[in-house]
């Protein structure tokens, strides 16, 4: 199922059901938490509805292009505070599961999950009425797969599942090697 999931950008425009949301949604319940705090929110609209058109004036013009076609888009957020107010310093990474969750239940529906930080993260809290215990960590256009013959010709060459690092690339055992990025 890892081997599968990749990020296409075709999507055929049609509308996602309320069925298939919540059997993403509810992949992504299951997420693994620190403390069971599962601190992940989602902000969703569905293709045709005003919302659609209000999360999709948030994304940056290169990601407009091909998102038109999305079924739903979804804003993803982290509560960085529990309900006593403590802070919560692995939401990001416990939100990051969660989406892990969503994209592969997503593909094994035979959908299209495709997560992008190109968007107006201010202002989405701003017209969303984000608080501000919330971080806005990116965007996810969902849908069903369309013609990659409609996407624009830069992006058709991008268009099939990229490659990964090699595992050797990013573990060590012990203190941080010389030779990392930092």
């Amino acid at each position: 199922m890892f081997l599968e999931r990749w990020s296409p950008r075709a999507m055929n425009g049609e509308p996602l059901t309320e069925g298939q949301l919540q059997q993403v949604f509810e992949a992504a319940r299951w997420a693994p938490s620190s403390g069971n705090s599962q601190p992940w929110r989602f902000l969703y609209a569905v293709q045709g509805t005003p919302g659609f058109e209000g999360l999709f004036g948030l994304l940056a013009d290169g990601n407009k292009v091909w998102c038109r076609r999305a079924g739903a888009l979804v804003l993803v957020l982290a509560t960085t505070r529990d309900a006593r107010g403590n802070a919560l310093p692995t939401s990001a990474f416990d939100t990051g599961a969660a989406w892990m969750a969503l994209a592969l239940q997503a593909r094994a529906l035979g959908l299209v999950a495709h997560g992008m930080a190109g968007f107006d993260a201010p202002r989405a809290r701003a017209e969303l009425q984000v608080p501000e215990e919330a971080q806005v960590l990116c965007m996810v256009a969902l849908g069903h797969p369309g013609d990659p013959a409609q996407l624009p010709e830069k992006l058709r060459d991008r268009e099939v599942p990229n490659d990964r690092q090699a595992v050797e690339t990013f573990i060590a055992q012990g203190a941080f090697p010389e030779g990392w990025k930092r």
